[in-house]
């Protein structure tokens, strides 16, 4: 099923970026003992009633140096240019202003669904608050309080119903989804349409110049392809193409639809930090992924550029150790025709299924040569292993005591599977509980 996208809009101080922790919980934080990986709050992933979903905060995302009701009306437009679903919130102690006007007249243009929340209403008692929100024109406001937590779930409930209005249902499995995700201006476009052998995507040498995202299909001897391009905004103009939050917020929605991502890397700048920031992200939605050096051809090199650029993509992704590097030329095609195999190799190993059996020598074996260390007089002891899911391959092992799984025997387990089964491009879970 596919994931829907709900934003919350909305003028300044009327709590969105505490409706927006409020709503997905724990799920805003990566894994913060993976090096490498910055965090950011403008989108996570969120759930209700059986629904799966991402949330947008347009209050995180930062325009310093425009005037008030330019920031207001951009960032409502992004809500309306990306989301499913707008979650239009205001403050009941403040009543209707001027500016809540403004952004209920700009979200008038959309047919998207629009549930009109009235935030700070922290008791029973201050209920009258939201009769003069009627006002605004978007129907019945649902009073809230993000910080009591407050009325969150009738309001989620809204914001289901409209989900039962879309179609939600996946594509063909057999088609592989793939992204290629990188900072402007490293090649993306030139890549696609590299890949495809027509020029599909506008191509220049001006940052940010793409105008729309366009998925392409392609057939590869007999496999389907889905490549979605995320090099474009949809808006033009320089405010939105120096949006760095924006530009992530749009190939984080790439990355959600794929099953492999290829993170575009430019021989000529080397390594960003941006580039960290979206692989994290790749590496947290547990999607498969591959690095790709473009612009290989622009640079002179010697017997040892290559090794450098490889121990330099090591080092600043030490969490993504698992994914091949493949150095690729859009221009003069070089090794471009290498990237469907190794996308497709990627594809099956995030989709591979380990017989329980099998499963449990490797883990047998692996404990056989290393035991695990003991901690205050007590041992971990591992009874049994079976994967519980794919995409990416996850496996729960059960022991005496979790909390004695360290880190790094975790780790160590984690390299055993991949020496056994490969698992090339892909990341692996593992979920410790105890035997019941």
């Amino acid at each position: 099923m596919k994931k829907p996208t709900v934003a919350i809009v909305g003028r300044p101080n009327v709590g969105k970026s505490t409706i927006f922790n409020r709503i997905v919980g724990e799920r805003i934080s990566i894994v913060e003992d993976v090096s490498g990986v910055t965090r950011d709050r403008i989108y996570s992933a969120a759930d209700w009633l059986n629904y799966e979903f991402n949330l947008i905060d347009t209050g995180g995302i930062d325009i310093s140096n425009e005037p008030l009701i330019e920031q207001i009306r951009m960032q409502a437009e992004i809500a309306i240019e990306e989301a499913d679903v707008i979650i239009f919130l205001t403050n009941g102690r403040d009543g209707v202003t001027d500016s809540d006007e403004q952004v209920a007249r700009m979200l008038y243009k959309t047919k998207k669904p629009i549930v009109l929340a009235v935030n700070k209403v922290d008791n029973p008692e201050m209920r009258e608050m939201i009769y003069d929100f009627y006002s605004l024109g978007f129907g019945e406001p649902y009073p809230i309080s993000g910080s009591h937590g407050l009325g969150l779930g009738d309001l989620l409930d809204a914001v289901a119903e409209s989900f039962k209005e879309m179609d939600l249902e996946e594509e063909e499995e057999d088609t592989i989804r793939f992204s290629l995700i990188g900072r402007p201006n490293v090649g993306k476009s030139s890549l696609v349409n590299a890949l495809l052998g027509e020029d599909r995507v506008i191509v220049s040498n001006i940052a940010g110049t793409t105008t729309d995202a366009i998925d392409s299909t392609k057939e590869v001897d007999g496999q389907l392809y889905k490549i979605i391009d995320t090099a474009g905004m949809r808006k033009k103009g320089k405010v939105y193409e120096n949006m760095e939050k924006y530009s992530v917020l749009r190939a984080l929605k790439a990355i959600d639809r794929s099953d492999v991502v290829l993170i575009v890397l430019n021989a000529e700048e080397g390594i960003r930090e941006q580039d960290k920031r979206v692989a994290g992200y790749a590496e947290e939605a547990g999607k498969g992924v591959m690095f790709v050096v473009n612009k290989w051809d622009t640079l002179e090199k010697d017997d040892k550029t290559m090794n450098k650029f490889i121990d330099d993509i090591r080092h600043n992704f030490l969490f993504l150790d698992y994914a091949p590097i493949v150095f690729v030329s859009a221009k003069t095609k070089q090794r471009v025709h290498t990237l469907f195999s190794q996308i497709q190799m990627i594809s099956e190993n995030h989709a591979l299924r380990i017989q329980s059996s099998v499963l449990n020598e490797v883990i047998e074996d692996a404990v056989a040569r290393n035991p695990a260390p003991s901690d205050k007089g007590k041992r971990l002891r591992i009874y049994y292993a079976t994967q519980v899911a794919v995409k990416p391959p996850t496996f729960v092992i059960f022991v005496n005591e979790p909390t004695l799984m360290h880190f790094s025997y975790e780790r160590f387990l984690q390299n055993r599977l991949r020496e056994a089964f490969g698992f090339e491009g892909t990341p692996i879970r593992l979920i410790t509980r105890a035997r019941s």
